[in-house]
């Protein structure tokens, strides 16, 4: 059975807003690669791909549910940074902007009684849970290394061991 119209409209929204995120931290990936933290680019084009994969799942999810796909113009993300703490910073303003969009969109879900979409959305409420945390722990983490930069560079290359983001999966659950 299709979503209803204005979930529908709504999801399509938030697709837009999951390959914006995909667009934004790949270009703190490359600001982080232009001030030779190869370990936080590395980092953040992971987090890239990741938001990519959010975005595939809330695709597929309107197809499987014979629903209309809209995609619309992505705009263009910030391309420069005052530090790596200002990426993180903004960073998490970011996640927490779209845990608003993602409540938003399950209020939307709730209105239009639609539970398989509640219930698919729960996913992602957790998720914005966790993607908070590990901003707020990266930004702690900066915050104890300030002014020292061979901290700084030990902490990048803990950023680089971040495993490679799992192939799209069409799962939500996943």
């Amino acid at each position: 059975m299709p979503v209803d119209s204005t979930l529908q409209d709504a999801i399509n929204r938030h697709i837009n807003a999951e390959l914006y995120s995909s667009y934004l931290y790949l270009s703190m990936s490359t600001y982080c690669d232009s001030i030779d933290l190869p370990g936080f680019a590395h980092w953040m084009r992971i987090q890239s791909e990741e938001e990519y994969t959010h975005a595939m799942k809330f695709v597929d999810y309107l197809q499987d549910r014979d629903s209309r796909v809209t995609l619309l113009p992505i705009e263009q993300p910030p391309v420069e940074y005052d530090s790596v703490e200002d990426v993180m910073r903004q960073t998490l303003a970011h996640e927490q902007h779209v845990s608003v969009l993602i409540n938003d969109l399950y209020g939307v879900a709730v209105r239009a009684s639609d539970y398989a979409s509640q219930i698919m959305l729960q996913w992602f409420i957790t998720e914005q849970v966790e993607e908070e945390k590990t901003a707020r722990d990266v930004i702690a983490a900066l915050e104890m290394v300030k002014g020292r930069s061979d901290a700084l560079l030990l902490l990048d290359r803990e950023m680089g061991a971040r495993p490679a983001a799992s192939p799209i999966a069409t799962d939500v659950a996943a």
